[in-house]
């Protein structure tokens, strides 16, 4: 008889950060898989990348030092690290993806070639064919 598997989320950056500062923007069928003690979370170096690029662009304000805050997150909620490689590198300028943004290609490729869902509520990652989505 086997288990209940679990999924394996990769949390895009805005999710990441919504699960750590602001959780009413988060639907509850976002919250069920990401409390559930049978999915994975995962998270991509990249979605780092992005905080630190949008807070230094003055688009997020934390309440704490960019690198504080960063410090703190990565001890509140333990993430699995998503791997950056060279396949992931390629596919990210070949994933069909209507817009050029790199933090979302990166990302897409890593859940693609990981074999992950995606956890996001942008629009333009939502209705992708080429990896899964599980949509906010």
């Amino acid at each position: 008889m086997g288990g209940v598997a679990g999924l394996k989320l990769l949390l895009d950056t805005h999710i990441w950060i919504w699960s750590l500062s602001n959780v009413k923007l988060l639907s509850k069928r976002t919250m069920n898989a990401l409390q559930s003690s049978l999915n994975e979370l995962w998270l991509s170096p990249i979605s780092i990348w992005e905080y630190l690029v949008l807070t230094q662009k003055g688009r997020l304000i934390p309440e704490k030092a960019p690198r504080e805050w960063l410090h703190e997150a990565m001890q509140r909620a333990p993430m699995k690290e998503a791997p950056l490689s060279y396949e992931i590198a390629i596919e990210s300028r070949f994933i069909d993806l209507p817009h050029q943004d790199p933090a979302d290609r990166f990302l897409a490729a890593t859940a693609k070639i990981l074999d992950l869902t995606l956890v996001t509520a942008d629009e333009r990652l939502k209705h992708s064919r080429d990896f899964s989505v599980l949509a906010n």
